[in-house]
């Protein structure tokens, strides 16, 4: 996971939500009549879907793997559990099927004060409760909310930990490249593979990368001194400070 930007829902788009929010009121506020209102709400249904994509990153990647397309508006706060909050912009996420329909369905999990123990990248920073081991695939939690996010969404299922291991791969070949072009004076070139860099899938690999919090001596005992070299500029070219999960 990596943050995401809420972006403002037009005005028109409020109107369109506020309108099924109230059918839904109207019909006894239930799981049912929520359902209901949501399965044919085509018009308000592109609209979020549209603001949506505008936020994914890369390809319309899926906010929760960062591997697949995000085919499934996600009410991350699940019908079931809020039926009001069905047409609620900030309750919407882009999703696969996998994350959304395979593993999270309904569930919901809270703390005994009842806050949530999931991460919304569109609220938080996930990297404050999740840590990334680029080279093993493999995310660890670093807080209890780390721990039901990981178990919800199915984080370290095979099939993302390997993509983890094979992007952690081509992350490095591509920085190395980058680095190379940029210290070669091809700053064209190295602005494309940056480009590339950015937009594929797994982009939380990079970015735990860009944030690694090992010293710079540990860094060349983890990576190699050649992926510790091309960090090093890449953080400087693009002001990332390494540590933090913030720029």
């Amino acid at each position: 996971m990596i943050p995401v930007q809420r972006a403002a829902a037009p005005q028109n788009t409020q109107t369109l939500l506020g309108r099924r929010t109230d059918a839904v009121r109207s019909a006894g506020a239930t799981t049912r009549a929520a359902r209901e209102e949501w399965r044919k709400a085509a018009t308000p249904k592109r609209h979020i879907r549209d603001l949506l994509r505008g936020m994914a990153h890369g390809a319309e990647r899926c906010m929760y793997c960062l591997d697949n397309l995000g085919t499934d508006i996600d009410h991350f706060q699940p019908i079931a559990v809020a039926p009001l909050r069905a047409f609620d912009w900030p309750n919407h996420l882009l999703a696969c099927s996998s994350c959304n329909s395979n593993h999270k369905r309904d569930e919901y999990p809270c703390d005994e004060a009842g806050n949530c123990l999931l991460v919304d990248p569109s609220t938080e920073d996930p990297a404050d409760h999740l840590l990334l081991l680029p080279a093993s695939g493999e995310y660890e939690a670093l807080t209890p909310k780390g721990v039901q996010t990981i178990r919800v969404f199915g984080l370290n299922r095979k099939d993302l930990v390997i993509g983890r291991q094979t992007a952690f791969v081509v992350c490095r070949s591509a920085l190395h490249d980058w680095h190379a072009l940029l210290l070669s004076g091809d700053t064209v070139s190295a602005a494309e593979i940056a480009r590339a860099l950015r937009l594929t899938p797994f982009a939380d690999v990079l970015r735990s990368l860009e944030r690694s919090p090992l010293a710079p001596s540990a860094e060349v005992a983890v990576f190699g001194a050649k992926t510790a070299a091309a960090l090093t500029e890449w953080r400087r070219t693009h002001r990332v400070i390494p540590g933090s999960t913030h720029r």
